[in-house]
């Protein structure tokens, strides 16, 4: 069983940055692809960030390229999401998301889809004032 421990959410003001941190249990961390993920109320949860088990492909929806960096650091076993210039739609609850690695899965994969991940955290709150 694989933990996902977020951190670095909080309130800001617009303009503002924030790093968000998520922390993983189990030994094959650098195996996982991960992936963060928001959910705004009354909205469905979307995918903001994803980045292969390899650590060399990342995706970012059009909407939010230039304001998001995924990266990850294997030997701390944890992955960050730096957002920039943040605005107020950007409040919502950041979850990050981890797959495990599948016999057939490349290095360069990442996953884009809820349904590709197999363990959640339990999320931290990102609150953007104007």
């Amino acid at each position: 069983q694989v933990q996902l421990v977020e951190s670095g959410g909080g309130l800001v003001q617009a303009g503002g940055s924030l790093r968000l941190s998520c922390a993983a249990s189990g030994r094959t961390f650098s195996t996982y692809a991960m992936g963060w993920f928001r959910q705004a109320p009354g909205k469905e949860r979307e995918v903001v960030a994803a980045i292969s088990w390899g650590g060399s492909t990342t995706y970012y929806p059009d909407s939010m390229k230039g304001r998001l960096t995924i990266s990850r650091d294997n030997a701390q076993k944890k992955v960050f999401l730096q957002v920039n210039s943040l605005k107020p739609e950007d409040t919502a609850v950041y979850y990050c998301a981890a797959r495990e690695r599948r016999a057939s899965n490349s290095a360069n994969y990442y996953y884009t889809a809820r349904s590709a991940y197999d363990y959640w955290g339990q999320g931290t709150q990102v609150t953007v004032s104007s």
